[in-house]
């Protein structure tokens, strides 16, 4: 998202321009809080970015210190996770600038990224978003389940973000060690290797 009306803001972007052939997980929410699932991702070595919001992560603040602790970026999916165009301006900044204090509560430092909920914003949002320190607001491009990706495209491009969620069998028919084999098993098939978004922007 560039042009005249958005100068100043912070972009907004599916995919990160590289030729290098790499892709971006990232990880929303945070309902799911599986011990397995921070041992999957250190020992083979993920790197990933952690949208987390506050309802969601629902006091496991712990368990995501320890998930930053072996390198996971821990950004802002806002306190409640509501449809952000559908808020008032001021409820907005509730939302957004109220998850990076909590961010900087449990963590001593708010985020630089920002994931509106749904993918939805409008421009009060990302003004919002600038004044409460973020630089960038990151989206998609395929979003992964257990057994499955969808694709925005049609297929996997380098640079482009991967989205999951913290979830589990309560949600998914599945659990997230499946979904992060689906990912993994992709990308792998199709010649990208999994990257470490803040690195590139």
């Amino acid at each position: 998202m560039s042009g005249p009306r958005t100068r100043g803001l912070p972009p907004v972007f599916t995919r990160v321009p590289t030729r290098d052939r790499v892709v971006f997980l990232t990880i929303d929410d945070g309902v799911d809080q599986d011990p397995a699932t921070l041992r999957m991702l250190r020992e083979l070595h993920v790197p990933y970015t952690a949208f987390l919001s506050d309802d969601a992560v629902d006091g496991g603040w712990e368990y995501f210190r320890a998930a930053h602790a072996q390198g996971a970026a821990l950004q802002n999916h806002t306190l409640l996770h509501r449809y952000l165009p559908g808020l008032s301006r001021a409820a907005q900044r509730h939302e957004i600038c109220g998850m990076q204090d909590t961010l900087r509560r449990h963590y001593g430092r708010a985020a630089t990224l920002f994931r509106p909920p749904y993918g939805s914003y409008n421009r009060d949002t990302l003004e919002v978003a600038r004044s409460c320190g973020i630089r960038a607001v990151p989206l998609w491009e395929a979003e992964v389940f257990p057994g499955r990706v969808v694709y925005r495209d049609s297929d996997l491009h380098p640079g482009d973000l991967v989205l999951t969620h913290f979830q589990g069998r309560a949600q998914w028919n599945g659990s997230m060690a499946d979904a992060l084999r689906t990912f993994l098993r992709t990308v792998t098939e199709k010649g990208y290797a999994v990257a470490r978004l803040e690195d590139y922007i």
